[in-house]
């Protein structure tokens, strides 16, 4: 059986098409749509009509490229950009309309939850009570959990790319004013999360995402080239050294630096901050980087549980029914 998974995140559109035999997902053949939403989307704003024409065109192709891979119908899934956005059903539709993909949007908790099955697949049991990390464009997300899927989960405002359009909007270095107003910011954020990890007291502690994979690489973990079964980790330390040199560079000069790309440059000290910040108030000293996150959460899912699962995440986006009217005189009389 092959099977596939669109991802819109908040830069890029992912395909991962995977063979699913042995009930793990083999990855075949995997592409992106780079369309950098984030920059074309304030929060709190519509998606605009050239971006929605963008997202439509590269779902479209990505539909068309898992078909010819043999996985027809990937499940597709939108999150913190799409999500946000007060045209969120509109754009939905209008994919839906435009390509035959039923692109939904996954709340933030679902996101960490379906992370966090891939990460305890890839880490296996012998990592015993779990706490994930993982940080998207728009959003933070932590879990903790002792089995398959986690027994606490949250998301927050803290990604890296929102954090980064509000805190660090010029490209030269920042001054020690807004670094400050931003380490306040997270920690004031992470208060109540970091307290319920670090009274969970995990054993392990895996981190996903394109900007932990960055981090590690520049703190010295060894280059994506040596595949995905070396391990890498992130120390906490290391980290510490990372963001005082990310700090004093503009971001142009950051894209120079070992496993920092020229798209994330701007970025990374904002995600540095903030893997920085969970780590200290969660307590971690070193988390593991995992290669597997929430694309695979998805397709494990769907070979584990069966394609039901997947309609009642869909449901979620459903336009809710209207209300039933109301008299104008009690409508009056009750406000």
């Amino acid at each position: 059986m092959r099977i596939s998974v669109v991802d819109v995140g908040s830069n890029t559109v992912r395909l991962l098409v995977a063979d699913a035999a042995g009930g793990l997902p083999l990855p075949v053949h995997t592409a992106k749509w780079r369309l950098r939403l984030s920059e074309q989307v304030r929060p709190g704003e519509d998606i605009p009509p050239e971006a929605v024409e963008q997202l439509v065109q590269a779902v479209g192709e990505a539909s068309r490229a898992a078909t010819r891979w043999g996985a027809a119908g990937p499940p597709a899934f939108a999150t913190a950009v799409v999500r946000g956005a007060p045209n969120r059903r509109e754009v939905l539709r209008t994919v839906r309309a435009c390509t035959g993909v039923a692109l939904c949007t996954l709340p933030g908790e679902v996101e960490a939850e379906l992370t966090f099955l891939g990460a305890r697949r890839w880490m296996g049991w012998r990592s015993g009570p779990l706490a994930l990390l993982d940080i998207g464009g728009g959003s933070l997300e932590v879990a903790f959990g002792r089995g398959r899927l986690p027994d606490f989960a949250a998301s927050l405002p803290l990604g890296a790319g929102r954090l980064t359009r509000e805190f660090f909007p010029d490209d030269g270095p920042p001054s020690p004013e807004r670094l400050k107003a931003l380490r306040r910011r997270i920690r004031h954020q992470l208060r109540d999360v970091a307290a319920r990890i670090r009274w969970e007291g995990p054993r392990t502690a895996a981190a996903t995402s394109r900007t932990f994979q960055q981090l590690g690489r520049l703190c010295g973990a060894a280059p994506g080239r040596h595949g995905p079964f070396v391990e890498r980790e992130l120390r906490r330390a290391e980290l510490r050294m990372a963001v005082d040199r990310l700090a004093t560079l503009p971001a142009s000069e950051r894209a120079l630096l070992p496993g920092i790309s020229a798209p994330r440059a701007a970025q990374s000290l904002a995600g540095a901050l903030v893997a920085h910040t969970v780590m200290k108030l969660t307590g971690m000293k070193t988390v593991a980087i995992c290669p597997w996150a929430i694309r695979e959460g998805v397709l494990l899912r769907h070979i584990e549980d069966g394609p039901s699962w997947w309609a009642e995440i869909s449901r979620l986006d459903e336009e809710p029914a209207p209300p039933a009217p109301v008299p104008l005189r009690v409508a009056t009389a009750t406000s």
